[in-house]
C-alpha cells in the first residue's frame, strides 16, 4: 500500500543525466561558486579548447564590458569576475544578460548578479554577458569560467586576457594559480580475491546473500572493515557491470549520510567518496581522506579497497568510524561515469553497528519489518480468506446449509468468519505503511491510492452486511446486487495494488517469478469459479428418463446439489491447497527480502 522508497540509501542513486557544474541541469551550482571546480569525481582537462574574451581591455567604474565564452558545444558553465593579483578571492562586480534563455545570475559571497551560469543542460557554443565594473574594482580584473561539456570532460577556471584601470600599476604575479591541482591519491592493482575467511574473527563483514563467498561467487556482494590501530581498511566486492556503494547513516532514512562508491568505467575502477543531502544524486568529494586504494575486475566481479582515518578532524562530510551506524549496502548500473538507479533496493543492516569494535559477519534487510509485514497481510487477505470466503458463499450454501452457532448456517458462519477476517487484516496492514513512512507516501505511484479504496471497500462490505434485510423483503435483491457488487470490485482493485505493490522499492519482489506468480494466482482463482460455475449448470440441466413411461422429469435445483457434494469439496480442498502454496510462495519471498 504506501510503500516507501525508503529512505533509505536507494535514493541515493536516482537516474540522472547529469553534465554540468555540480551534477545540476539547472545551472543553480552556487555551492561552486568559490573553488569554481564540478563535483564530478573525474580530473579536469588540462588543455582548454574553449576561449573568454573581452571586448576591451582597460575600464572604469561603471563602465560595461562585454564578455563572450565560446568555443566547441558544452552543456554547463560558470563565469565569474576575479582580482588577477587574487584569483582565489571573492567574485568582483555583477552581471547583465545578454540571453536569458541560455544564461542566468546568480549570487556567490553575497554579491548578487556575480556569476553567470547555464540555464539548462542543452547545448551551446557561445555565451555572451556584460560585466559592470563596481565603485570599489581592483586594479586589474580577470574572468575565470569552468566550462563542462559532459560529465567527466571539463576544464576548471580558464582565463581570459587581463582588463586594467587606465592609471594602475603594471600587472604582477598573482597570488594564486589560475586552476587547482587536481592530483589524485596513488591507486594501486590488488592481485587476488577477498576472503570472507576472516569475517567475524578480524573483519567486521556484511554479506548478501548472506555467508555468500566473494571468491566463488559472482553474485555475492561483500563489504568488510578491518581496523588496524587509528585506520580502517575497507573492501568491497560484487557483479561488476556498474558501481558498489555503502554509506553510513544515523538512521535508516537517506539525508546526510557519508558514503562511498566504486564506480566501473573504461575498464578502471574509480574510488569515489561522496555524501547525501536529501532524496538527490550523491555529491562527489575529494579523494583526500583515502589512502591505500587498489582495485580489481576479473570475471565479471570488481573489487575495491581504500583505508580511511578513524577520525578525521576538520573534514567535512566524513564521518567518525567509531560511532553506531546503519550500513547500506547498494549496486547499479554506470555509463560515463555516472551512476543510475540502483538495480534492487539496498540492503541496510538490522541495527546500528560500530564497525572499529568487535569484528562480526551480518546480514541485512533490503525491506522493513513494517512493510514485510504490510504485504503478508494483504496477501494472506486477498489471496487466502475472502477467496475462499466467496466460494463458500457462492456454491457452498446447500453443502453445509445446517444450522450452527445461533441459527445460522454452517456456511454462512464460514463466509463471514473468513470476510471479517479479511477486514481486519487490511485495516492492520492498512496502517503499517503509515507507521514506517509517518504519513502518506508520495513515491509510490497510483499504489497508494488504490490501497486507500481497498481499505474503505473492506471496511464498507460488513457495515452493508450488518443491515442487511431478511430474506423476503424487497430490498433483499438491492442488497444482494450491492453485496456483490462492493466484493467485487475490492477483490478486483485489491490484485491490482498487489500487482502494482510488488514492484515498489520498498517491497520489490523477484522478477519476473513475481509477476508470473501472481498472473497464476489469477488464473487458478477464475479457473476454479468456472469449474464449479459448469458442474452446478450441468446438474441443474439433468434428467431422469424414468423406465414405467419413459417420462423426462427435471431434477430439482436442490436434489442436483446434493448428489454433487462430493465433488465440490474436492474442489475446494484443491483450491485451498493451491492458495496456501501461492501463499507461500510470495511469503517466502518475502522474507527473504
Amino acid at each position: 500500500m504506501v510503500a516507501v522508497p525508503g529512505f533509505t540509501l536507494g535514493a541515493f542513486v536516482f537516474l540522472l543525466r547529469v553534465s554540468l557544474v555540480v551534477s545540476y541541469p539547472n545551472g543553480k551550482v552556487t555551492k561552486s561558486c568559490h573553488r569554481m571546480i564540478p563535483e564530478h569525481g573525474h580530473r579536469p582537462q588540462s588543455d582548454p579548447t574553449h576561449r573568454v574574451a573581452v571586448n576591451q581591455t582597460t575600464f572604469r567604474p561603471g563602465d560595461h564590458i562585454e564578455v563572450t565564452l565560446s568555443g566547441p558545444p558544452f552543456k554547463g558553465f560558470l563565469l565569474e569576475a576575479r582580482d588577477a593579483e587574487n584569483l582565489d578571492g571573492p567574485p568582483v562586480g555583477s552581471f547583465m544578460l545578454n540571453d536569458s534563455w541560455a544564461s542566468q545570475l546568480l549570487t556567490c559571497e553575497n554579491i548578487q548578479g556575480s556569476a553567470v551560469s547555464h540555464t539548462s543542460s542543452s547545448k551551446k557554443a557561445e555565451i555572451k554577458v556584460y560585466w559592470k565594473a563596481p565603485s570599489s574594482a581592483p586594479n586589474h580584473v580577470r574572468f575565470l569560467a569552468t566550462v563542462v561539456e559532459k560529465y567527466k570532460i571539463y576544464w576548471v577556471k580558464i582565463p581570459s586576457q587581463i582588463i586594467s584601470q587606465p592609471n594602475a600599476l603594471p600587472f604582477t604575479t598573482p597570488k594564486a594559480t589560475t586552476a587547482p591541482s587536481s592530483a589524485s591519491p596513488t591507486v594501486s592493482h590488488l592481485t587476488k580475491p577477498f576472503s570472507a575467511s576472516d569475517c567475524g574473527k578480524k573483519k567486521f563483514c556484511i554479506r548478501s546473500p548472506l555467508n555468500c563467498d566473494p571468491e566463488k561467487e559472482q553474485a555475492c556482494v561483500f563489504l568488510s572493515f578491518r581496523r588496524d590501530d587509528q585506520s580502517v581498511m575497507v573492501e568491497m566486492s560484487g557483479p561488476g557491470e556498474g558501481y558498489l556503494s555503502f554509506a553510513l547513516s544515523r538512521d535508516r532514512w537517506m539525508g546526510d549520510d557519508d558514503a562511498y562508491m566504486c564506480i566501473h568505467e573504461d575498464q578502471m575502477v574509480h574510488i569515489q567518496p561522496a555524501h547525501l543531502t536529501g532524496r538527490s544524486h550523491p555529491v562527489m568529494d575529494s579523494r583526500g581522506p583515502l589512502e591505500d586504494m587498489a582495485w580489481r575486475l576479473v570475471d565479471g566481479i570488481m573489487q575495491c579497497s581504500f583505508r580511511r582515518k578513524i577520525v578525521l578532524p576538520g573534514v567535512k562530510n566524513r564521518f567518525d568510524l567509531n560511532t553506531s551506524y546503519y550500513i547500506f549496502l547498494a549496486e547499479g548500473t554506470a555509463s560515463d561515469g555516472l551512476i543510475h538507479k540502483h538495480t534492487q533496493q539496498p540492503l541496510i543492516t538490522y541495527e546500528k553497528h560500530d564497525v572499529t569494535a568487535f569484528p562480526k559477519d551480518i546480514g541485512g534487510s533490503r525491506s522493513s519489518p513494517l512493510l514485510k509485514a504490510h504485504g503478508a497481510l494483504m496477501f494472506v487477505a486477498w489471496m487466502t480468506t475472502v477467496s475462499i470466503g466467496v466460494l463458500i458463499a457462492r456454491f457452498f450454501r446447500s453443502v453445509w446449509s445446517k444450522a450452527f452457532f445461533f441459527g445460522e448456517a454452517f456456511w454462512f458462519q464460514l463466509h463471514r468468519m473468513l470476510m471479517l477476517t479479511t477486514s481486519a487484516l487490511t485495516c492492520i496492514a492498512f496502517i503499517l505503511p503509515f507507521i514506517y513512512r509517518g504519513g502518506w507516501s508520495w513515491h509510490a505511484g497510483y499504489h497508494p491510492y488504490l490501497g486507500s479504496l481497498v481499505m474503505a471497500l473492506a471496511v464498507l462490505q460488513p457495515l452493508l452486511a450488518a443491515f442487511r434485510p431478511p430474506v423476503h423483503d424487497p430490498r433483499r435483491q438491492i442488497f444482494n446486487w450491492t453485496h456483490w457488487s462492493v466484493g467485487t470490485a475490492a477483490r478486483i482493485i485489491a490484485v491490482a495494488a498487489m500487482f502494482l505493490g510488488m514492484d515498489l522499492p520498498g517491497l520489490t519482489l523477484p522478477d519476473p517469478q513475481k509477476t508470473y506468480a501472481m498472473i497464476g494466482f489469477v488464473i487458478w482463482h477464475i479457473g476454479t469459479e468456472v469449474v464449479l460455475e459448469i458442474h452446478a449448470y450441468r446438474l441443474s440441466q439433468r434428467v431422469e428418463i424414468l423406465d414405467d413411461d419413459r417420462i423426462q422429469i427435471l431434477q430439482s435445483v436442490s436434489v442436483s446439489e446434493a448428489e454433487g457434494r462430493t465433488f465440490k469439496k474436492a474442489v475446494l480442498a484443491v483450491y485451498v491447497c493451491g492458495n496456501v502454496t501461492f501463499l507461500i510462495i510470495f511469503l517466502s519471498a518475502i522474507n527473504h527480502l
